[in-house]
């Protein structure tokens, strides 16, 4: 770099101190203004302010950014009522499960039961296990190959949230066990057509060192009802080599007296020897007793009174000689099996449409709930149905419209009497909390959600879910069949 020489200088009268300025003689050339190739468009801080981060107003920017927004962002995606575009999947948000795991089997399942176990109640360590039967639905031309499945599903893990969260595996190994792969295990018995509906009765043992029998009543597609000693399939899973000899795979009662299919099923949970309800499409309800010598004896005379199909029906879980029914003539019948003119004591219409399903809450006992092919479920209280002038005039103490395709399953909490399970035609399975109410506040804040009642809990996607039940074991498990398989489930909400 070139140097300015000294003579520049020689003008300088004395060295300057520290602070002091050099004097303005005058002589030189007048100073232009200064050019600054990177000064600021804005005069003040004030401007600067105004403009925002990327030189805008911040209101002009947020509302561009508004206008450009996914419409996904706008509103609340609401499965069974919002549908999906072309190419649009839906996945479930991992973070609000305890437990999801998904199963496949050759043919699909139009009901199942869980069976209980001798693992213990209340239970919830991982991996879980569960047992149950299932009948299944194959295509007509292959109706050889149905079977009723005895299964064992085992290695049900639950949710590892530490990955979803970028959290640290140093545990991984402590976690192994519990981070299981899931395995289902199964035993088949043949049969002869597709499984309509299928419930599991256990009895408990005469000693408490032997193992509880397990019956398996299926109402077929061809009208039968068969009942199976399923107990040697169930013992087989945890005793490896057992042999299940032809024998014990088949039934130990065949029920003709139906002349047409049904699909209502239930066994009594106050007869130890065993009693069962059937209903069929005639209308019609018959009752067979296991009498001595382990034989099934069902009573000839069936119960009438609908005027159509019997679609669902359950024994009281307190009074041993009262049933319910529910039809696709729109009601809802109780019966008592000591009438001799085996007619309904008491019929209310609850919908005008077909009633799919009902259940009975084991906890609080005069609480019966129904779901119709309208999409429409409700809870009644039976007290109000005593006498039977008034009981037609009876209202339900809660009703809910939110699905909008038939409900296809319905199951009250076996411990909690305010949450309910309910599936549906429109691939969602519901769960709810009937002892919520929303205020005011609260509302507000579920504007984006109109149409939602605030009892709705959960809503769970699953393809043509078919059935599903809480696990009795297990709290806040829930078990469901449809189209694709078998789905097990724990939410973190119940």
């Amino acid at each position: 770099m070139a140097k300015r020489p000294a003579e520049e200088f020689d003008d300088q009268e004395a060295p300057l101190k520290a602070g002091d300025r050099p004097a303005y003689t005058g002589n030189g050339a007048e100073v232009g203004p200064f050019d600054d190739e990177f000064e600021d468009d804005f005069e003040s801080e004030d401007e600067i302010l105004e403009a925002g981060v990327d030189g805008r107003p911040d209101e002009e920017r947020e509302a561009e950014e508004k206008r450009d927004a996914m419409d996904v962002d706008q509103k609340t995606f609401i499965p069974g009522r919002d549908k999906l575009a072309a190419g649009e999947s839906l996945s479930p948000d991992t973070s609000t499960y305890d437990l999801l795991h998904n199963l496949t089997t050759t043919w699909p399942c139009l009901s199942f039961d869980i069976v209980p176990d001798q693992l213990g109640a209340n239970r919830k360590a991982y991996p879980a296990t569960l047992y149950a039967v299932a009948g299944t639905q194959a295509e007509s031309r292959k109706a050889n190959q149905n079977e009723l499945m005895v299964m064992k599903l085992s290695g049900l893990s639950r949710m590892d949230r530490r990955r979803d969260e970028g959290e640290s595996d140093d545990d991984d190994d402590d976690d192994e066990e519990e981070n299981a792969d899931p395995i289902l295990e199964t035993k088949s018995i043949p049969l002869p057509s597709t499984t309509n509906r299928i419930r599991a009765r256990q009895y408990p043992p005469q000693n408490a060192s032997r193992t509880p029998i397990t019956h398996a009543a299926t109402m077929l597609e061809n009208s039968d009802v068969l009942i199976h000693d399923v107990t040697p399939h169930l013992t087989s899973f945890d005793n490896p080599g057992t042999v299940i000899t032809p024998q014990q795979s088949k039934p130990i009662a065949t029920l003709k007296m139906h002349r047409t299919e049904g699909y209502a099923l239930d066994w009594s949970p106050l007869v130890p020897q065993g009693k069962l309800l059937t209903g069929d499409n005639d209308g019609k309800i018959f009752i067979t007793t296991c009498t001595e010598g382990a034989k099934w004896t069902p009573d000839n005379r069936p119960f009438t009174g609908h005027q159509s199909s019997v679609e669902d029906i359950q024994w009281s879980p307190n009074e041993r000689n009262v049933f319910a029914s529910a039809s696709s003539d729109g009601t809802v019948k109780v019966w008592d099996v000591r009438s001799k003119s085996h007619k309904p004591a008491v019929s209310v219409q609850v919908s005008n449409t077909d009633v799919n399903v009902i259940s009975w809450s084991g906890q609080t006992t005069h609480l019966l709930a129904t779901g119709a092919d309208d999409g429409q479920w409700a809870v009644w209280d039976l007290r109000q149905w005593k006498d039977p002038t008034s009981a037609s005039q009876s209202k339900p103490v809660a009703s809910f419209d939110f699905h909008k395709e038939q409900i296809t399953s319905i199951d009250w909490h076996p411990t909690d009497d305010s949450i309910m399970a309910v599936a549906a035609g429109d691939n969602t399975l519901t769960l709810w909390d009937l002892a919520v109410e929303l205020d005011v506040e609260e509302s507000k804040d579920a504007a984006d959600v109109q149409g939602v009642p605030p009892q709705l809990l959960f809503v769970h996607y699953m393809e043509m879910v078919k059935e599903c039940h809480w696990h009795p074991q297990i709290p806040g498990c829930v078990m469901a069949t449809g189209g694709g398989g078998f789905g097990v489930f724990k939410t973190i909400s119940v």
